[in-house]
């Protein structure tokens, strides 16, 4: 029987999910921080260890990336968005302690690990245990199932279009499938992302239905004009218009980082020299837009330039707890406690963010009405690129029959409420918002095996 394995390749997090025989979906789950997860963060980590006398290259991938990043930020190479580059020819290789990487082979090191497992985790169904060596960085053969060649069917998500003014889209799609290959999957299917984030509900149109497609990634938000034909039985889906922004899920903590946290670490603050007032370098604090960026201040001289700094302050104190916040690595932690404010602040009025460490204690309420005030110059570019996507589409906002929105941050009732307002609430609607595309994507993989779909142009 033919195992059929959605994946939903990321910008900021990846999700596999897989058809199980009785028809249902689920997706795979990934170990981190002593819980599971359905999402794996789309990160490499590479780092050089001496070994005999020569240098051997180590890797790791999603969490355990995070985790190695976070043990070593100076003597590591943390790889991100990987996705972003796809569909960019300047991008031919990169060199990584000296070893050239094409961007193909760092996928697919990125897709064994989706799909196979960091070395000793429990394959997905249908896959067996890859052979990968970590420790060279070189490609190694990873193979399906190894029954029958056509056990395992894979259908890999692609955006309408790919990131980047001088973005080649077709260039894309053929590094995507490029990557599976090197990883060792030759013969996967492609849909568009905005295809499956909306199939489920398309699967009940009786006839032809014009989406407007929400995906809220973690860096970016794509909105997609589709069109959902039934065809006398099999559908046919296809993209009338795009755009996208990169405001989302990560644009939205950060805001909360900038009013919460960071005046509690000296940011506003002045210090004097020679008698001059002058403002704390606002530099200090850019390193929270990003929970990878804090790590990268974390050398003597930066270090040193903030406790001079600090030693001249009207708050010394605040300053000094940023040190030991970059010291400590604690940009990850922080990231987490405010990703879990927020995500509080969709279900209820009012969120409180707790975070400790050392002498900095942050224990402070937020109203809903705070964070929405917050947040809404992003609202409007968002309501600005829906607004770019209708026009690229030629479709007008009252041709839209059906909103679907997907993604962690389409629960922000801001966000929905935008939707709502401009097409009616009646049309909105959501679902499986963090796994939803990579669920979908499996179901079309059925759905085509029988003959029920018909793949929409990539």
């Amino acid at each position: 029987m033919t195992t059929v394995i959605g994946v939903d390749f990321g910008t900021t997090n990846s999700v596999v999910a897989i058809l199980r025989p009785d028809g249902s979906v689920r997706t795979r789950r990934f170990p981190a921080d002593g819980t599971e997860l359905d999402v794996f963060r789309t990160v490499l980590c590479f780092w050089s260890e001496e070994a005999g006398g020569r240098a051997r290259l180590h890797h790791a991938a999603g969490p355990q990336g995070v985790q190695a990043y976070l043990d070593e930020p100076l003597d590591s190479r943390l790889i991100m968005s990987m996705k972003t580059y796809l569909a960019q020819r300047s991008f031919t290789q990169t060199r990584i302690f000296g070893r050239p990487f094409t961007l193909e082979q760092l996928v697919a090191l990125f897709l064994r690990a989706l799909l196979g497992g960091q070395p000793g985790d429990p394959p997905p169904d249908g896959l067996r245990p890859h052979d990968v060596h970590p420790g060279d960085g070189r490609p190694h053969d990873v193979r399906p199932h190894d029954a029958h060649p056509g056990d395992v069917r894979i259908v890999a998500g692609c955006p309408v279009r790919f990131a980047g003014e001088s973005a080649d889209d077709a260039f894309g799609v053929a590094r995507l499938r490029g990557a599976f290959a090197e990883a060792g999957f030759p013969d996967i299917e492609v849909a568009l992302e905005p295809e499956a984030a909306g199939y489920r509900v398309a699967r009940t149109f009786e006839a032809a239905t014009t989406v407007l497609v929400g995906d809220f990634g973690g860096g970016t938000s794509d909105f997609s004009v589709m069109r959902f034909d039934p065809l006398g039985g099999s559908r046919r889906v296809t993209p009338l218009g795009h755009a996208g922004i990169g405001i989302a899920g990560d644009t939205f903590d950060y805001r909360i980082i900038d009013h919460v946290v960071s005046p509690l670490l000296g940011k506003g603050d002045t210090y004097t020299v020679m008698g001059k007032a002058l403002p704390v370098p606002p530099d200090y604090f850019s390193g929270f837009a990003r929970w990878h960026s804090l790590s990268m201040m974390r050398t003597p001289r930066t270090v040193r330039d903030i406790a001079a700094v600090a030693a001249a302050s009207a708050h010394p104190e605040r300053l000094r707890a940023l040190i030991g916040l970059i010291e400590d690595e604690m940009g990850y932690p922080l990231y987490q406690a405010v990703s879990a404010a927020k995500a509080a602040l969709s279900r209820q009025d009012a969120a409180t963010l707790r975070i400790a460490h050392r002498d900095f204690v942050v224990d402070r309420r937020i109203a809903r009405a705070e964070f929405e005030a917050w947040i809404a110059g992003d609202l409007r570019r968002m309501a600005e690129t829906v607004d770019r996507a209708l026009a690229n589409a030629g479709v007008a906002a009252d041709a839209i029959d059906r909103v679907f929105l997907t993604g962690g941050t389409s629960f922000v009732p801001a966000v929905r409420a935008l939707f709502e307002r401009r097409f009616g609430a009646e049309k909105v609607s959501g679902g499986g918002e963090f796994v939803s595309v990579a669920e979908e994507l499996a179901l079309i993989g059925r759905d085509r095996v029988s003959g029920d779909a018909v793949p929409a142009d990539t």
